[in-house]
């Protein structure tokens, strides 16, 4: 007897495991899907070539910068180690980035890559969830799954107003806490008269990016709302009868 009654204990242990890491998931390839949708898409950099005036910094042409661009994010889905970049500058040719910059691209690649995997990951983890606790074991019903999906979503919204209210107060400082909790050299602190890479993308850059990524995802957070609220208030339980 308490042999079989240890197999439903372990299920409901799994099963809330299961939720927990459901929950955790979703507003983690929600933000990361917008970060690996801007990162493999040059055409963010190219507009802020244009709206930071970079061909006047780097005294680079835009149609190299916008190769470059392209480049760039090539160079994060490909197998290249090092990133060579040739332009041509006054009629002489040489390499856009410096070994400093290039070493640092290195590090960015590697930490581009593993938000990669991340987003990959959490997005196993959803349909995993969704096709064999919810569809096939019928461990938690659809409604279930509505509610956990807005307990995601609250658990998405607060940390990206966490974020949001770095960024609004001193991007700064919370730009230069990140780099030196995802980095573990200096490579990154690069010098604006000179290296093109920060002139290419300055900080204020960085700081738009941020803002769209969380603008993006507050968009899907609304749309993940919608649908679960209106599931749950059409998709009633039914009512006995008197």
């Amino acid at each position: 007897m308490p042999v079989a009654a240890a197999k439903p204990a372990r299920m409901k242990s799994l099963a809330r495991l299961t939720t927990l890491l459901y929950i955790i998931a979703l507003p983690v390839f929600l933000v990361s899907a917008n970060v690996r949708f801007v990162a493999s898409d040059s055409w963010f950099s190219r507009d802020g070539f244009r709206r930071h005036n970079v061909e006047e910094t780097t005294r680079v042409s835009l149609p190299q910068l916008d190769d470059a661009a392209n480049d760039i994010t090539r160079y994060f889905e490909d197998d290249r180690t090092v990133l060579r970049i040739p332009v041509s500058i006054d009629g002489q040719e040489t390499s856009l980035f410096n070994e400093r910059e290039t070493d640092h691209m290195r590090d960015v690649k590697t930490l581009i890559r593993a938000v990669f995997r991340v987003n990959e990951g959490s997005l196993a983890v959803i349909l995993l969830y969704i096709g064999a606790v919810v569809l096939w074991a019928r461990e938690r019903t659809p409604r279930d799954l509505a509610r956990y999906s807005l307990f995601g979503v609250a658990v998405g919204v607060i940390a990206v107003a966490a974020v949001g209210v770095f960024a609004v107060t001193g991007f700064d400082a919370a730009w230069t806490r990140f780099h030196e909790i995802a980095f573990r050299n200096d490579l990154w602190v690069l010098d604006p008269s000179r290296d093109r890479l920060i002139q290419m993308f300055p900080e204020t850059f960085w700081e738009e990016m941020t803002y769209l990524v969380g603008a993006l995802t507050l968009v899907e957070a609304t749309a993940v709302v919608a649908l679960s609220s209106l599931y749950l208030l059409f998709a009633r339980k039914p009512q006995l009868e008197p």
